[in-house]
């Protein structure tokens, strides 16, 4: 059986101060009721983003006997190739997806694991609900302060694209970004660099362009 239905993202604690929380996506479920994407009072008048990278992790680790492994390959055997990035406890990474439009792209992003980086592409194909998890007793994303009339968490249904052609580790999109840096370029000011520990990130199309040319280059 595949997991249940979510995919792990890097974060671990649900401290809305700590950008390592619990954030995964996985096997669609029935949505709740919709959410009005980009309107809360902490998204209003920031920078619309059309690029995201998402992490999850692709190695097991239980919680609370919980398996919340969930790499690229995982989305990519789901019912429709599709499943919601739920258990997201951060309000930054939720005020991204809350931004997020239907058909958008964003890169599947494998992290806590023995080599980091860039698996894949998917698209988003819901945009942000109530992320149900959060009033789950038995799931490990429950937030007892979470109330049904006011909820405070949302998610997105994403659909696996492809896997890249060639795997892109953290180790190398770093020495480009301090490539850029010294030089100029367009992964100068990457978030996977500047808000590192942020699980869902926004990118710019030329951060996202040139990291998807790499996958034809040869490793730098």
């Amino acid at each position: 059986m595949p997991p249940k239905t979510r995919a792990r993202a890097s974060k671990r604690t649900v401290s809305p101060g700590n950008d390592d929380d619990g954030e995964r996506a996985g096997g669609k479920r029935k949505a709740a009721a919709p959410v009005e994407s980009g309107k809360n009072k902490e998204s209003s008048g920031s920078p619309q983003f059309c690029r995201w990278l998402m992490k999850s992790e692709p190695e097991s680790r239980f919680e609370n006997g919980i398996d919340v492994k969930f790499g690229i390959e995982d989305l990519k055997a789901l019912p429709g190739q599709t499943g919601c990035w739920d258990g997201v406890r951060n309000y930054q990474a939720r005020n991204f997806m809350r931004q997020m439009k239907d058909g958008q792209l964003a890169f599947f992003y494998h992290s806590n694991c023995k080599e980091p980086g860039i698996a894949g592409v998917m698209a988003i194909v819901k945009e942000a609900y109530v992320d149900h998890t959060q009033f789950d007793k038995k799931d490990v994303h429950f937030d007892a302060k979470s109330k049904p009339d006011d909820p405070k968490w949302s998610m997105v249904d994403v659909k696996y694209q492809r896997t890249t052609k060639r795997f892109l580790p953290l180790s190398e999109l770093k020495k480009y970004h301090v490539q850029h840096r010294a030089e100029g370029g367009p992964l100068k000011e990457m978030a996977l660099f500047t808000r590192a520990r942020l699980s869902v990130q926004p990118l710019t199309p030329e951060e996202f362009d040139f990291v998807l040319s790499l996958e034809d280059e040869e490793p730098l």
